[in-house]
């Protein structure tokens, strides 16, 4: 049973929301709105900044799970559905359309493309980006899960992937939930491996990002002479 709203006093943010608009609201503001009511002891807004503060600011929502959302004092299961709800609407509006088959070739346009889909999680993720002989966007595959600041990635299991979609190229690609790109020593020795196996099967490996948040690493960059693509 939902907990019962303390009575707000003073500028509701939806009163606000209906005035001004929803980018006259601050972050806490709007997260009010997305939990829907407080508790007896806490209104919406005061649950929001707390929230906000337990993780980290706005950009922490992205990578909390609902056990972690409901360890905050006051919300539930159902207010930390709607914020990890919100938080993937969030997410897929800034998503490339499935129909769109634009070639891509810079790091920068990987990117664009990536992280919105995976720059921000718990844990890390590794996957590859399959293209065709245009560099056309095939599909992309994640590879492999691991915790929150590590993730195998065999090789033969990346290849076999883009083998069997018939991929000319691919571009890997793993995220760091600490929110910092810097690669560690293990990136770069796991992107000579895979640079290397591709060229045995014939399969050309475009580049290395590492995603966090909004920002991103490209590894040939962070390699230039080394990279042996």
């Amino acid at each position: 049973m939902e907990p019962e709203e303390k009575p707000d006093t003073g500028d509701r943010p939806r009163e606000k929301l209906a005035r001004s608009g929803a980018t006259a609201l601050g972050d806490n503001e709007l997260l009010a709105l997305v939990l829907g009511h407080g508790t007896a002891q806490r209104r919406a807004l005061e649950l929001a900044t707390a929230l906000l503060k337990d993780v980290g600011g706005v950009h922490g929502l992205t990578r909390v799970s609902s056990s972690r959302l409901t360890s905050t004092a006051g919300i539930g299961v159902a207010q930390a559905s709607r914020v990890l709800a919100a938080v993937e609407l969030g997410r897929r509006t800034l998503l490339v359309a499935p129909s769109a088959k634009l070639p891509l070739h810079s790091a920068a346009e990987f990117a664009q493309f990536l992280l919105p889909r995976f720059g921000a999680h718990p844990s890390e993720r590794f996957g590859a980006v399959l293209l065709d002989s245009r560099h056309r966007l095939i599909r992309v595959q994640l590879v492999s899960e691991g915790s929150l600041n590590s993730v195998t990635a065999i090789p033969r299991d990346v290849f076999r992937e883009a083998a069997i979609s018939r991929a000319a190229a691919i571009l890997v690609f793993h995220n760091h939930p600490s929110g910092d790109p810097q690669p560690t020593r293990s990136d770069y020795e796991l992107t000579m491996r895979l640079i290397d196996a591709g060229k045995i099967v014939g399969i050309d490996v475009l580049d290395h990002l590492v995603l966090a948040d909004g920002l991103y690493c490209s590894m040939r960059e962070a390699m230039k002479s080394r990279w042996r693509g």
